[in-house]
Formats: structure tokens, sequence, C-alpha cells
């Protein structure tokens, strides 16, 4: 991943850029963060897609999330992989990364590759039922792409 990474306070956590890229497209979910047009913070948990260097997810056609993006496109993004608590150490083991972004999003050819994207990872086993799900669903989900400009991979092991 060649995106420009960014400064971490804790360069002795830092990760390569090819643990970074594998963290992001192995995790589950991540959190996506968004600002109200009245400037307040808004996170939330979305299943996504990492495909050719962007982050796809999907969503209905209207809410809080799509409003904060129609007003403001600057995202972050975040994903948490293996974490154990050591207490006796008063520490965590953990791996994470942080996007930084621009979030748009996409239709026709784009879009469908998305979905497949997400069918591939989520429902392996159910390709072609998948299809068939996103063929009857298509028009009643959005798709958006982050466009990854800033990211950071750090774990403490």
């Amino acid at each position: 991943m060649d995106k420009m990474h960014r400064k971490l306070r804790r360069q002795d956590r830092a990760i390569s850029a090819e643990e970074t890229l594998a963290l992001l497209d192995r995790s589950e979910h991540g959190v996506l963060s968004t600002t109200s047009p009245d400037g307040a913070p808004y996170g939330v948990p979305v299943n996504y897609c990492l495909l050719d260097g962007a982050i796809y997810f999907h969503c209905a056609l209207d809410g809080h999330k799509l409003d904060n993006l129609q007003a403001e496109g600057r995202v972050s993004f975040c994903v948490i992989g293996q974490t154990e608590v050591q207490a006796s150490q008063f520490a965590t083991r953990y791996e994470s990364v942080i996007v930084s972004g621009r979030a748009d999003e996409v239709f026709a050819e784009e879009k469908q590759k998305a979905l497949e994207g997400l069918l591939a990872k989520y429902s392996p086993h159910f390709i072609a039922e998948g299809r068939r799900y996103i063929e009857v669903h298509l028009d009643q989900t959005r798709v958006i792409r982050i466009d990854i400009e800033a990211v950071s991979g750090k774990a403490r092991r």
C-alpha cells in the first residue's frame, strides 16, 4: 500500500504496509466516523470490503450516515484486529488500522463490483444466491467508496 502513512507517536508499534493492508482486508467490520452538518462527530460500525485499494460499504437509501457524508465527505475508518487484555501488566495486546479518506457514492458497474466484493467476503458459500439477492435489491441500497488518503497500522504484540 503506497498511500501516505500517518505519523505515529509510537513508531515502535508501527506495522508494515503489508501487515496494515492484510489487517484491513481480513477484519470483519470497521467503524466509520463522520461529521454531522452541525459539527457533531458520529461513529457507526459497518461491514466493508477492500477492493483495488479502496474501502466499500453498503447502506440504506437514507439516514444519518448519508446526511453526514453529503455535508462532509472526509471520513475516518478504523478496524481493530486481535486483542488480548493483559490485566497483570495493565496493558493490552492489539492490532489496529486507521484510515483517513474521502467517501463518495458509486454507481453502475462499480456498485455491482462492490456488492459482489461484499458477497465474496461475507457469504463466500452463497455466491449464486447472493447475486440473485443483489439483482432484486440493487435499487434499495447505496454503495459508498472510501478513497484512502492516509493510513496507519500499529500493534502491541
